[in-house]
C-alpha cells in the first residue's frame, strides 16, 4: 500500500511539472524561410522588377501570354475536377438568376422618362441622384496623352507578371546576357528552352552571324571558373543553383573549343602524332574519324593519359600524379603500382559533375601553370572541399582533357549539337547570300557579318 501511495505522489508530481512547463511562454521555433522570398526569377538583375524593366515590348507581351495560358489551363483543370465533385444546382435557382442583371439594367433609363409607380421612382431617384453623377464629368475631361498611356499599360504588365510568375506552373527566369562589347540582351527563359534555342533567340536580337562558334557561357568569379553550355543542355535548371548574392555572369561569346572536335578529331583521337602530321590530315580521313567514334554502336573517348597536377585538399600545394581517362571517369595509377587496369584508383566519375575553365590559378591557388581545369558539382558555388582542382602543362594538354572528359560524359549529344549549329549556320549564310545588293559580283560570295570574337581560353594557337 505504502509503494501504491508513492508511486501515486510522484506521478502527481511529475503533473505539476508538466503543467508548470506548459504555462511558460515558449518561444516559438524560428520559421523557415519563405521559399516564395528566395526564389529567385531573374539573372543579373538586383530584383525582378528590374528585370521586367528590361524586357523589350514584344518579349514582355510574349511573357504574359505565355503566364495567362499556363495559368489558365490550370485554372481550367482545377475547376472542371471542382465541378465534378459538386452536385448540379436545381433548376428553379438557375431560372431565377437571370431576371435580376435585367431590372438593373432597364430600370435607371426608364425611370427618368416615365414616372409610373411612386415606389419605383423613389428607389430609382436615390440611386442616380445629381450628386453621384455631377463627379464623373471632371476626370473624363483630362484626357492622358499617349505616352502616359504607354507607361501606365507597361506597369500594369509588369504588376501583373510579377504575381504571375510566381505562380506559374512552369519555371521563368528574366536573363541579362552579356556581349562582347558590354552591352547585353534581356532574355525570358523557361525550364522548357534548351541552350540551342536561346542562341536562336540571341540571333533574332543582335542580327548576328548564325556560325557555330557562338556559345552561352558562365562565368564564377568567386571560384574564377567559367564553362560553356551545351546545346543540348536546359539554361534555367543550372542557373537555379546560383545564390541570390551572386556575381556570376552568363555570355554570349564565339568560343572555337566547343566544336573543335568535330573540326578538327585528330587532334584528339591521334594525339600521339606529330602537330605536323596532324595539320596535313585530309578532310576525308577526319570524316572517317568522326564516323568511326561517334557514329557506331557506342562513343569511343580519346585514351588520354598524362601527368597531370592535382591541388592537395585545403592547400595551395600541388603534387603529380599519372592520370587516365575512361568513359566511365578519370583514374590515376598509385605510387608504386603499373598502368595495368587492376592497379588503377578512380579518381572521380563524371555523372554528376561539369567541368570549367580555371582563370588565374597561378597565383590564386599558386599552380604551377595558369592551364587549369576544374571538376565539381553545377550547385557547388564556393570553395568546398568537394571541387577538384587539376593542372596542365601547357594548352595544348589542357584542351586535350576537357574536351575528352565532355565526350565521355555528353556522348552522342555533342555531335548532334554540331550537326544542328551547321544547318542553323548554313540557313544563316543562304538568307545573307540573298539579302546582298545585285549590284555586286554573284561569283562572289558575299562576307557574313561577323561579331568581335572574344577568346578568353588560350584555344587559338592550341593545334597549330
Amino acid at each position: 500500500m505504502d509503494d501504491i501511495d508513492a508511486m501515486f505522489s510522484d506521478l502527481l508530481g511529475e503533473m505539476d511539472l508538466l503543467t508548470q512547463s506548459l504555462d511558460q511562454e515558449t518561444v516559438p521555433p524560428a520559421p523557415l524561410p519563405s521559399t516564395e522570398k528566395e526564389a529567385n526569377f531573374s539573372i543579373g538583375f538586383t530584383d525582378l522588377n528590374a528585370s521586367l524593366h528590361e524586357l523589350e515590348d514584344n518579349d514582355l507581351d510574349a511573357l504574359m501570354a505565355d503566364l495567362v495560358a499556363d495559368l489558365s489551363a490550370t485554372e481550367e483543370k482545377l475547376a472542371a475536377e471542382i465541378e465534378g465533385l459538386k452536385v448540379p444546382p436545381p433548376p428553379p435557382s438557375e431560372q431565377q438568376l437571370p431576371p435580376p442583371p435585367k431590372v438593373l439594367t432597364t430600370r435607371p433609363a426608364s425611370s427618368l422618362t416615365s414616372p409610373t409607380s411612386p415606389a419605383s421612382t423613389s428607389s430609382n431617384v436615390s440611386t442616380p441622384s445629381p450628386s453621384t453623377t455631377s463627379p464623373l464629368p471632371p476626370p473624363q475631361s483630362k484626357k492622358p496623352t499617349k505616352e502616359e498611356i504607354e507607361v501606365q499599360m507597361k506597369a500594369d504588365k509588369i504588376k501583373l507578371a510579377l504575381e504571375k510568375l510566381k505562380e506559374a506552373k512552369v519555371k521563368k527566369l528574366v536573363v541579362k546576357v552579356l556581349m562582347n562589347d558590354g552591352c547585353s540582351k534581356t532574355l525570358m527563359v523557361d525550364e522548357r528552352q534548351n541552350v540551342r534555342e536561346v542562341l536562336d533567340n540571341m540571333f533574332e536580337k543582335t542580327h548576328c552571324d548564325c556560325n557555330v562558334d557562338w556559345s552561352l557561357c558562365e562565368t564564377n568569379p568567386e571560384l574564377q571558373l567559367e564553362r560553356t553550355f551545351e546545346d543540348h543542355e536546359n539554361l534555367v535548371e543550372p542557373l537555379l543553383a546560383w545564390t541570390r548574392d551572386s556575381e556570376n555572369k552568363i555570355l554570349f561569346q564565339e568560343r572555337g573549343e566547343k566544336h573543335e572536335v568535330f573540326k578538327n578529331p585528330q587532334n584528339f583521337y591521334l594525339w600521339k602524332k606529330d602537330k605536323k602530321t596532324l595539320k596535313d590530315i585530309k578532310d576525308k580521313d577526319k570524316e572517317l574519324l568522326i564516323q568511326e567514334n561517334f557514329c557506331g554502336t557506342s562513343i569511343i573517348v580519346p585514351d588520354l593519359e598524362g601527368v597531370l597536377y592535382l591541388k592537395e585538399d585545403g592547400k595551395k600545394s600541388w603534387k603529380q600524379r599519372l592520370f587516365q581517362l575512361r568513359a566511365s571517369g578519370i583514374y590515376y595509377v598509385p605510387k608504386g603500382k603499373t598502368k595495368s587496369s587492376r592497379d588503377l584508383v578512380c579518381f572521380i566519375q563524371f555523372d554528376n559533375v561539369n567541368v570549367y575553365y580555371g582563370k588565374d590559378f597561378k597565383s590564386k591557388y599558386k599552380a604551377p601553370t595558369d592551364f587549369c581545369f576544374v571538376l565539381k558539382h553545377p550547385q557547388i558555388q564556393k570553395e568546398s572541399q568537394y571541387i577538384k582542382y587539376l593542372c596542365c602543362d601547357d594548352a595544348w594538354s589542357m584542351n586535350l582533357w576537357v574536351t575528352g572528359i565532355r565526350i565521355a560524359k555528353y556522348g552522342v549529344s555533342l555531335y548532334q549539337n554540331f550537326k544542328t549549329a551547321e544547318k542553323k549556320a548554313a540557313v544563316s549564310a543562304v538568307w545573307t547570300n540573298r539579302s546582298t545588293p545585285s549590284s555586286s559580283n554573284p561569283s562572289t560570295p558575299s562576307p557574313t557579318i561577323k561579331g568581335s570574337r572574344t577568346r578568353n581560353l588560350p584555344f587559338t594557337e592550341c593545334f597549330t
